[in-house]
C-alpha cells in the first residue's frame, strides 16, 4: 500500500518514504511510527498505543518518544511548532491530521511496464473524484526571466484548486518533477492516480500576456475544456492573482459538470455521484425546473449519507434560492430550512467557505444583514476565490441602505469569475442598488446586462420594466413586462407584496428603494393579481 499526503508517499511494501522522486532515509522505528499514525489517522493514539505498536510494548522514555516524533516530523517537512501533519494533543496523545489518499501498489511486469495488482480495479476506477495534477506551465516567451512568473501561476493555481471542496490536488513538488519533460498523460494519470491533468502555457509579447490552459481526461487524453486569457501587462503579481482566480472558478464549475457526466453513467450511484448531478442541475440556472431536479438528486444523496456536507450545503442553497426568487408561498420557511441545514453542515465542517457564504445570504434575507456580511467575510477569509461571497457582500450593503458601496463588490465578483453562473444575479443586485440611489439609467444598464447573461430568468424583466417606467420610457417598460410574463405568467404585484411582507431589512433607505421598485412595476403595467 502507498499512502499519499502533501508531497510525500509512504510505501509500506518497500518500506520507503518518498518526496516526489527522492527517497527520504529514515530509521525503521521512525518509519513504523509514521505508518502507525497514518493507518490510525481517524483517532488519537496514546503513548501506550505507540510503544505497543512500534517498540513491542517495551518501556520507552518520554524523551525517546519525543526524539522519534521530531525525526518523523522532520522527515515529512513538519515541526513540533507548526504541527501541520502530526498533532500533539496534551495529555491525550497524537494524531496524523494531514489529508491522506491510499493507493494500491503497482507491480512491474517482465516488460517493465507498470500494472495494477490483479486484485485491484483499473486506474480509472480507483482515481479519486476531482483528482488533478497541474503540470508546470510552459514559458513560450523565450525569455528565461519570465520563468518565475510562469512557475508562480502554476504554484498558485495548485494551491487554489486545493480549496475546491472534495478535490485532491497533487502537490507542486511532485508536479514540478515533470517540468521541461515530454509527458505521456496516460502514464501520468496512472503514476499519480488522478483523473485529470491541467496543462498550460504563458506567452508574453509586448504589453500583452496570453495564458492558454486545457483540462485533459488522464484516462482517455480527451480534451474536456480549454480557455485563453489575454491580459495587458500591468503589475505582474496582481495579474497573476487575477488569472489564477479566474481559472480556479472556471475549473470548479467545469469539474462538477464532468463529474456529473461520469455519475450519470454509474449503475449504482453513491451519495457523491448524486451530489455532482444535483450541482450540475443547479448550475444550469435558478428556475423551478432545474431547482426541482437538483433537489431530487440531493435528497437522494442525503438519504444515502445524512452527513454528506456537500449535499447539505447544496440543498440549503436550493431553499435559499426558492425564498430569494419568490418561488414559494412561504419564503420564511425556506430560509429557515436553509439555515438549519447550514448550521448542521458547519457543525460537521466548520471551515466550509460556501456554507458560511450561504448562511450569510440567509441572514441578509432575514433582516440580519450585518451578521450576514460578517459570515460572507469569513467565507472569503477561507477561500479568497469565492466570487459569490463578494456578490453577497454587495447585496448586504444594499440591504443596509449603502447602495453606493455595492458596485465595487459586484465588480470584484465579476473580476474573479466573469462567466459565473451567478453573474446575472450580481448584475440584478447592482441594478437594485442603482435604483436605491435614484440612478435609474444605470439601473437599466445593469438589468440589461443581467438579461444578456441569462435570458431565462423572468424576474429581471420586471425589474427592468420598473427602471424604465421610472425613467418615463413606458412603452419599453410595458414590453419588458410582457417579456417577463411570457417566462412567468403568474408574476403579479401581489407576488411582490407577498415577498415584501417578509421584510428583508427595516433600513429606511432600503424600504424606500423597495417602494420605488413597486411603483415602477405598477406604472409599467405588471398585473395586480
Amino acid at each position: 500500500m502507498r499512502y499519499l499526503f502533501d508531497d510525500y508517499a509512504l510505501d509500506t511494501d518497500r518500506r520507503e518514504l518518498h518526496r516526489a522522486t527522492d527517497v527520504i532515509v529514515v530509521t525503521p522505528q521512525v518509519f513504523d511510527l509514521l505508518d502507525y499514525l497514518i493507518r490510525n489517522r481517524e483517532r488519537v493514539v496514546s503513548k501506550d498505543d505507540l510503544t505497543n505498536a512500534v517498540w513491542n510494548g517495551r518501556i520507552v522514555s518520554d524523551a525517546a518518544l519525543t526524539t522519534r516524533l521530531n525525526a518523523a516530523r522532520s522527515a515529512i517537512g513538519d515541526t513540533g511548532e507548526k504541527q501541520r501533519l502530526i498533532k500533539t494533543l496534551p495529555r491525550k496523545g497524537f494524531r496524523f491530521v494531514g489529508a491522506v489518499r491510499e493507493v494500491p501498489r503497482r507491480t512491474v511486469d517482465p516488460l517493465g511496464s507498470a500494472v495494477q495488482r490483479s486484485d485491484t480495479m483499473s486506474s480509472s476506477s480507483t482515481a479519486p473524484r476531482l483528482s488533478i495534477v497541474v503540470l508546470p506551465f510552459a514559458n513560450l516567451s523565450g525569455e528565461r526571466e519570465q520563468d518565475y512568473f510562469v512557475d508562480g501561476v502554476t504554484e498558485s493555481l495548485t494551491t487554489d484548486l486545493s480549496r475546491i471542496s472534495g478535490s485532491f490536488v497533487i502537490g507542486r513538488h511532485t508536479a514540478f518533477t515533470y517540468k521541461g519533460k515530454a509527458v505521456d498523460l496516460k502514464r501520468i494519470g496512472r503514476e499519480l492516480n488522478v483523473r485529470y491533468v491541467l496543462q498550460g502555457s504563458v506567452q508574453r509579447g509586448g504589453n500583452l500576456v496570453r495564458v492558454n490552459v486545457r483540462l485533459v481526461d488522464a484516462e482517455t487524453t480527451n480534451h474536456l475544456w480549454a480557455e485563453r486569457f489575454d491580459k495587458p501587462v500591468a503589475d505582474l503579481f496582481d495579474m497573476q492573482d487575477e488569472i489564477v482566480s479566474r481559472l480556479a472558478n472556471s475549473l470548479n464549475a467545469q469539474l462538477i459538470e464532468v463529474e456529473a457526466r461520469r455519475a450519470d453513467r454509474a449503475l449504482h450511484p453513491d451519495a457523491m455521484d448524486l451530489y455532482f448531478q444535483g450541482m450540475a442541475c443547479l448550475n444550469k440556472g435558478r428556475i423551478p425546473e432545474y431547482l426541482a431536479q437538483a433537489r431530487s438528486f440531493l435528497e437522494r444523496a442525503l438519504a444515502l449519507d445524512p452527513k454528506n456536507v456537500e449535499a447539505l450545503v447544496a440543498l440549503a442553497n436550493i431553499d435559499l434560492n426558492s425564498g430569494a426568487f419568490y418561488l414559494t408561498d412561504d419564503p420564511a420557511a425556506r430560509f429557515a430550512a436553509a439555515e438549519t441545514a447550514l448550521i448542521k453542515a458547519l457543525s460537521l465542517a466548520p471551515q466550509h467557505a460556501r456554507a458560511h457564504r450561504h448562511l450569510g445570504h440567509v441572514k441578509i434575507f432575514t433582516n440580519r444583514a450585518a451578521q450576514g456580511l460578517a459570515e460572507c467575510e469569513q467565507a472569503l477569509a477561507l477561500d479568497r476565490n469565492l466570487a459569490s461571497a463578494h456578490g453577497s457582500i454587495g447585496m448586504a450593503k444594499y440591504f443596509l441602505g449603502c447602495g453606493a458601496e455595492t458596485e465595487a463588490h459586484i465588480q470584484n465578483a465579476l473580476r474573479l469569475s466573469p462567466r459565473d453562473t451567478d453573474a446575472f444575479i450580481w448584475m440584478i443586485i447592482a441594478g437594485h442598488a442603482k435604483l436605491q440611489l435614484g440612478a435609474d439609467e444605470e439601473a437599466v444598464a445593469r438589468f440589461r446586462r443581467s438579461m444578456d447573461i441569462n435570458r431565462n430568468h423572468p424576474r429581471v424583466n420586471f425589474y427592468l420594466a420598473a427602471a424604465l417606467a421610472l425613467l418615463g420610457s413606458l412603452d419599453e417598460a410595458k414590453a419588458a413586462v410582457q417579456a417577463g410574463l411570457m417566462l412567468d405568467p403568474n408574476f403579479t404585484l401581489r407576488t411582490l407584496r407577498r415577498f415584501n411582507a417578509h421584510a428583508a431589512s427595516n433600513n429606511p433607505t432600503f424600504i424606500a428603494g423597495g417602494k420605488r421598485v413597486y411603483e415602477g412595476m405598477r406604472m409599467a403595467g405588471v398585473p395586480e393579481r
